[in-house]
């Protein structure tokens, strides 16, 4: 029996117990493959036994030095453990081994950012809108490094990307105003703050930058 997609499924179930169970049992079936142990700590840490799920995936890399989930699930549990820079090395140690998806770049990236570097942030999140085009939070995210950074119409580009995939997103909306106030464009900024306004009515940053806008 395949008891680590029994355990995966059991997982997607919300059946927690039988996931612990079927992983259990696949790492008694093969205690050197570190699959099961990858998969015993993604439950571990779903459940939020994290100093568990990290000794299991300590076990995992332990038995295979390029388990690249192994790496980004213990840096996943660093963010939740508000640790980011044991976070940062452990996506940078699952790059390393050849992971490259869109969550990996995302999760380097604001992790970076948790650590005041968004130029080193920027080309990763970069890297995650480009193999994830629909990813708003990324490309927001990547928005506010370019912005940081004025480069102001590729920020508005990003901004706006965002809007077209969110149109809920108020603080796209929001710092598509400040750039546009940067730039001098009033009217833009405005439109773009009350239209932050319409859906967060109670958006503080949007409320103080129209007020000075419509005092200038």
């Amino acid at each position: 029996m395949d008891y680590n997609k029994i355990g995966i499924e059991a997982m997607q179930k919300g059946d927690f117990e039988k996931a612990a169970e079927a992983f259990t049992k696949a790492i008694d079936e093969n205690s050197g493959d570190a699959v099961p142990y990858i998969n015993f700590a993604n439950l571990l840490s779903a459940v939020g036994e994290l100093e568990r799920a990290l000794a299991f995936y300590d076990k995992a890399i332990s038995l295979n030095e390029n388990a690249g989930a192994a790496f980004y699930g213990a840096g996943n549990v660093y963010v939740i453990k508000e640790d980011y820079l044991k976070a940062k090395d452990m996506f940078e140690k699952a790059y390393r081994t050849g992971l490259e998806n869109s969550d990996l770049f995302f999760m380097l990236g604001t992790s970076l950012l948790k650590l005041d570097q968004p130029k080193l942030a920027m080309p990763y999140l970069q890297r995650a809108t480009e193999l994830n085009e629909a990813d708003a939070e990324a490309r927001f995210q990547y928005g506010l490094c370019l912005a940081n950074e004025g480069i102001l119409d590729e920020a508005i580009a990003q901004f706006s990307k965002v809007t077209e995939y969110n149109p809920s997103h108020a603080d796209a909306y929001y710092n598509l105003g400040v750039a546009y106030a940067y730039q001098e464009k009033r009217e833009q900024a405005l439109a773009m703050l009350n239209q932050a306004l319409e859906l967060q009515p109670d958006h503080l940053l949007s409320i103080r930058v129209k007020q000075l806008l419509e005092q200038a």
